[in-house]
């Protein structure tokens, strides 16, 4: 059962809940921002931009196996001005990619079928989508049979214009970049690992390590508060987590 919550922002920062109780998020913009709850993640709208901000799940152990969907649609709860006019394939070689990937929501035929709502559906560059984003959905994949995850994204809007090549047919810019963050492990224990990927052409698997960077990094870019020890927030992994051996990313 999906909930909202609609939020005019006045002041350049607004406190939420976010939907894993860790502690609160603060998301920086002067917007409307929709919170839409789905089963299994949590979106944050941007209704200005028609298109999400910001993304939160709980990756935790693989024990489902429904398919994924090939249909992609608008969601009728969700209000009209706050979500994308069409849910019709991009084109020039543009994905209609997810920010929270079915693949992780596949114990519940509802979760995964919510995964394609085109409010959890952005333009991302082909290369990227099938490239070094998706070695972070890997990553998680493998990882949450480990441990429990926390994973928390979102949207680098930025000002490049020329590639909002999708203004007229969905009413929707193209983001410049987008951003992750992982947190296993315990407060004394903890492990995160985040990166911003650029959404071009240039975003091949292969360059996922050039695109890591620390929690203080994305917090000053975004004007987000992640939930993580403050202890580790300036510090950048050398790489990205290893692919654990026998791992079924599937």
């Amino acid at each position: 059962m999906k909930s909202f919550q609609n939020i005019c922002l006045i002041l350049p920062f607004i406190i939420f809940c976010n939907a894993c109780s860790v502690e609160a998020a603060t998301v920086k913009m002067s917007a409307k921002i929709e919170r839409v709850d789905y089963e299994g993640f949590t979106l944050w709208l941007d209704c200005n931009q028609r298109g999400a901000v910001k993304f939160q799940y709980n990756a935790q152990r693989d024990t489902g196996g429904f398919p994924r969907l090939e249909k992609f649609f608008l969601d009728k709860n969700v209000p009209k001005d706050c979500q994308q006019t069409s849910a019709n394939a991009y084109g020039r070689n543009y994905d209609r990619g997810h920010l929270v990937p079915a693949n992780h929501l596949d114990y519940s035929k509802k979760a995964i079928t919510d995964s394609n709502s085109m409010a959890n559906i952005l333009p991302q560059a082909a290369t990227m989508n099938r490239g070094a984003w998706l070695l972070t959905e890997e990553i998680i994949e493998c990882y949450r049979d480990i441990d429990e995850l926390l994973v928390i994204g979102g949207v680098i809007w930025g000002s490049n214009s020329k590639d909002d090549y999708f203004v007229k047919s969905h009413g929707i810019k193209t983001p410049d970049a987008y951003w992750k963050v992982v947190i296993r492990g315990d407060i004394n224990n903890e492990k995160v690992i985040a990166w911003i990927v650029p959404n071009s052409s240039v975003a091949q698997r292969s360059k996922l390590d050039s695109y890591l960077v620390s929690v203080t990094e994305i917090e000053r870019q975004t004007g987000e508060k992640i939930p993580s020890n403050s202890e580790f927030k300036n510090d950048v992994s050398k790489t990205s987590w290893l692919l654990p051996k026998g791992c079924n990313k599937g």
